[in-house]
């Protein structure tokens, strides 16, 4: 064997060469496997008693793309390893790539550059790039449509899409599905090979079927169309047009020159941000991965309302054994019913598998008493959020659950320690706040207690993975992350109504920078009554300002029994879920303006509006670091993009202050606090928001260990 670096090797076996990476876990591309590529291409071309080479990796898969955090590097290029893709392709004797697990992105380049490809059954190829804002950037979009067609080559270029082996197999982007081992099977291909005498089969010199060009060119267009923030799908549609009607020399600057501005664009940065906030956002300071965690085989809901059922349905289709329990036998029933209603509409569109819904719902044990949840291994009480009703269930389920047993609140805005206190085990009990639909939104954010037990917190986070949700850890505050930052989002929403503008003009200007709804249409369809109950119990707990004016929209809005999409009336009037104007909603902002003596004008601007309800939040994220409430500025970013339909192509609101810059953000608080008054300290800037703008610093790379711990 010759160990050409560190991760690649070059062994002789017989006359074949056998080049192997072996850069765990994934063996991403980076500037040392291209290094030792293109050490083992220089021993391959120096002996020529070697017949051909079979380029193989190490662990569970194939190469599974490149690595992400050199794209970060102002010098990063994908020159060095074009150039090695080119010479592997250009080499005279054949050279095989043996492939299984997943193989993405420049896996699936650097499989495209060998001349032929060998795969295990199992293996699957995708081209995940454009969710990074990107396109290939090692010729992907000129050799998969030489080996695969223009239209499949689309299809997995512009949505990610994922190809199973026998799929590459009939289409043409593998030679030979493994009958044996993959690396025996490798071997064997390549020496028929080799004692047939067949010359190499070069991608690059094959040319496109340009023919489908004409029926596909409308279908790309709508999709640049329909996704205009995103800079990638333009990209993506011309190298394939270049792929089709150039020379491959030609593609191959066209595809470099497109690749090299996407990789600068604020898009893709955005997303590549998400991308490692994500990640980041499932470790905890303070414990390594192999921290102690419980086990977790039966859970039980206690609640089998919207929120209670969407949650269980959670853990059901996890394979996790589940009781939901309620008072009522009306009310269980209606909550079973919805969850098999849930699962027949999926069977019925041909998303879920008519046995697997039998599974699931076999896994629910619905019952009357909750003596059922003795024996669970976690509880979630999902019960109107009250906070004295919330304490008498903490204070059963305390008394009821199990030693060792979680019990978790689903609480949006509640002291998590008080209730966490009154179960008598503060220990053991945690936040679970789920997002409404629970058993769709990605998002969970896990509220830790002053005292929740660090084995508690681990196991809930490893928890969140197996159900398929992006899990953020929060301190105990108002609202935690998201709700305490959509509060000053939403009261400066209702001030700029109070002061003349319409609901429709206030959620244009925010969904014009690609929110997936402005605040009112969210407030609507979310229920007015639980906005304003919200802001009704933070009251009764001392937290609103001494302010009559504060939120006194959606609290009017809710007496006169307009509580949204429900009722048909809420900020706006609906027919079925369509959003029109009110000027009953005209009628009651004005009359607030005049009793709280707030002026009202005509020149209420999409800047304005914009800056009001993005920067005051963005400086209550920075509050929210500053009090140790989130580890990282990447975890806010999360919360918003995860569950509050924050743009991504914006990275998050953290993301985006960047991007405009933090002393531009200050210089507007300031102006509107001398513009508007500051009675309340609504404009009040976090002093880590100054300090970071007067230093050129970043929020979203601002260290938790610089705040107060929680």
């Amino acid at each position: 064997m010759k160990q050409v670096n560190d991760i690649v090797s070059l062994t002789r076996d017989g006359s074949i060469a056998v080049v192997c990476i072996d850069n765990p876990p994934v063996n991403a591309i980076s500037s040392r496997v291209v290094a030792g590529l293109s050490s083992a291409l220089d021993a391959f071309d120096a002996d020529r008693s070697l017949a051909g080479m079979l380029v193989t990796c190490a662990g569970r898969t194939f190469v599974a793309g490149g690595d992400i955090a050199a794209f970060e590097a102002p010098a990063f290029s994908a020159k060095p390893f074009n150039a090695v893709l080119a010479r592997l392709e250009a080499l005279d004797r054949p050279v095989v790539a043996a492939l299984r697990g997943t193989v993405l992105g420049g896996g699936l380049e650097l499989a495209m550059a060998c001349h032929w490809r060998v795969a295990d059954d199992t293996t699957r190829f995708g081209m995940p790039e454009v969710k990074l804002g990107l396109m290939p950037g090692s010729l992907g979009t000129q050799r998969l449509p030489r080996l695969v067609g223009l239209d499949k080559a689309f299809d997995m270029i512009s949505a990610g899409r994922m190809m199973t082996a026998s799929e590459a197999l009939a289409s043409g982007l593998v030679d030979e599905l493994a009958a044996a081992p993959l690396h025996e099977a490798g071997k064997s291909f390549l020496k028929r090979l080799v004692d047939a005498g067949t010359r190499p089969k070069r991608t690059g010199e094959r040319m496109v079927d340009a023919g489908p060009l004409g029926a596909l060119t409308p279908r790309m267009e709508a999709v640049v169309h329909a996704k205009p923030a995103y800079p990638a799908f333009a990209a993506i549609a011309k190298a394939l047009h270049a792929a089709a009607t150039q020379p491959f020399a030609v593609g191959e600057e066209v595809e470099a020159g497109l690749f090299e501005e996407l990789l600068r664009s604020p898009q893709s940065r955005a997303l590549r941000h998400l991308f490692f906030a994500e990640r980041g956002a499932a470790k905890l300071p303070g414990q390594s991965a192999g921290s102690a965690v419980r086990a977790i085989a039966r859970v039980g809901v206690l609640g089998a309302g919207t929120m209670g059922t969407g949650i269980a349905m959670n853990f059901l289709n996890a394979g996790i054994d589940t009781v939901i329990v309620e008072r009522s036998p009306q009310a269980l029933e209606k909550g079973v019913t919805a969850i098999r209603s849930t699962y027949e509409g999926a069977v019925a569109k041909g998303r879920l598998a008519a046995g697997e819904m039998q599974s699931r719902m076999a896994r629910l044990e619905p019952r009357l008493d909750d003596a059922a949840l003795g024996d669970c291994d976690l509880v979630i009480e999902a019960v109107f959020e009250d906070m004295a009703l919330k304490k008498q269930v903490l204070a059963r389920l305390g008394a009821l659950c199990k030693p060792g047993a979680i019990i978790a609140t689903n609480t949006s805005t509640l002291d998590v320690d008080q209730l966490a206190q009154a179960s008598g085990r503060p220990g053991e009990v945690v936040g679970m706040h789920f997002f409404s639909p629970a058993n769709i939104m990605r998002l969970l954010e896990v509220v830790r207690g002053a005292r929740t037990d660090p084995d508690v917190l681990a196991t809930v986070m490893q928890l969140a993975r197996r159900i398929g949700k992006v899990a953020v850890v929060s301190g105990v505050c108002y609202g935690f992350i998201g709700n305490r930052m959509a509060e000053v989002y939403m009261r400066e929403a209702e001030f700029l109504l109070m002061e003349g503008a319409t609901p429709a003009q206030v959620d244009a200007a925010v969904e014009a920078i690609g929110m997936a709804m402005g605040p009112f249409r969210m407030l609507d369809m979310a229920g007015i009554d639980v906005g304003a109950k919200t802001v009704i119990e933070y009251g009764k707990a001392g937290g609103l300002p001494p302010d009559p004016s504060y939120r006194a929209v959606v609290r009017s809005l809710f007496e006169s029994g307009r509580h949204g999409q429900k009722t048909g009336a809420g900020y706006y009037r609906y027919e079925g879920r369509k959003p029109l104007p009110d000027p009953k909603v005209d009628s009651i902002v004005q009359q607030l303006a005049n009793e709280h003596g707030i002026g009202r004008r005509a020149d209420i601007g999409q800047q304005e509006i914009f800056e009001r309800l993005l920067y005051p939040m963005v400086n209550e994220g920075a509050k929210i670091l500053e009090e140790g409430i989130a580890f990282r500025g990447g975890d806010i970013d999360v919360v918003w993009t995860a569950g509050y339909g924050f743009p991504d192509h914006r990275g998050g609101p953290l993301c985006m202050a960047d991007e405009v810059g933090l002393g531009a953000i200050v210089d507007r608080m300031d102006h509107y606090a001398a513009l508007r008054g500051n009675a309340f300290g609504y404009w009040t800037v976090s002093p880590l928001l100054r300090r970071l703008a007067q230093q050129g610093g970043r929020l979203t790379g601002w260290p938790a260990h610089e705040g107060k711990s929680q």
